[in-house]
């Protein structure tokens, strides 16, 4: 079983998580924004992660450590938890239909950090969650797990089935990226030898 747990204290939040890669989609998480946290849960049930994820950050100044350094536990988490990647699929995508949205999400988990996110979402809250730092989010899980990440809503009227759509696509590739094929157990999955 691949598990990981990280603590990350600063003086703007203190996050403590774990996961386990093979899990059954269970999830206990509080990160004080509850948009966030719903978007969170699901990540793990879709993925079928098992995630425990407690923050308490400085909200009364502003969202945004909380939600980056989430990002950047979560990334740690699946870093650790996978170690050297030998026989991980590495790479994978979904595209999945919201009701009227439409959302994309392609990944790689070769080493080199990269985000290209669009989520059309013109509105400045999303629930209780400032919707500019979905961006951030994965700003810092990809720089953490070593991924580069592109997130794409084609379309969609909802903000909240923009968001929902993204974050569903992001666990189902990630689902996809982390398993492993048994063929290639032994084997980084890459020509260089070394990611």
């Amino acid at each position: 079983m691949r598990t990981a747990t990280v603590r990350r204290d600063t003086r703007e939040t203190r996050i403590s998580g774990a996961l386990k890669i093979e899990g059954h989609g269970q999830y206990q998480i509080s990160t004080g924004i509850r948009f966030f946290d719903h978007m969170l849960e699901l990540f793990a049930r879709h993925g079928g992660f098992d995630l425990k994820l407690r923050a308490d950050g400085d909200l009364d100044v502003d969202q945004h450590h909380t939600v980056e350094d989430v990002g950047i536990v979560l990334g740690q988490l699946f870093a650790k938890a996978l170690g050297d990647r030998k026989g991980i699929n590495r790479a994978g995508y979904f595209a999945m239909p919201m009701d009227e949205t439409l959302a994309v999400v392609a990944l790689d988990l070769g080493g080199r950090p990269a985000l290209v996110y669009r989520d059309l979402v013109k509105v400045r809250l999303v629930g209780d969650l400032q919707a500019e730092l979905v961006e951030d989010f994965f700003g810092g899980f990809v720089n953490h797990a070593g991924a580069n990440l592109h997130a794409r809503v084609l379309y969609g009227r909802s903000s909240h089935h923009k968001i929902e759509a993204v974050f569903k696509c992001f666990a189902r590739a990630m689902k996809y990226a982390c398993s492993k094929d048994a063929r290639l157990k032994d084997q980084l999955p890459s020509t260089k030898g070394l990611l």
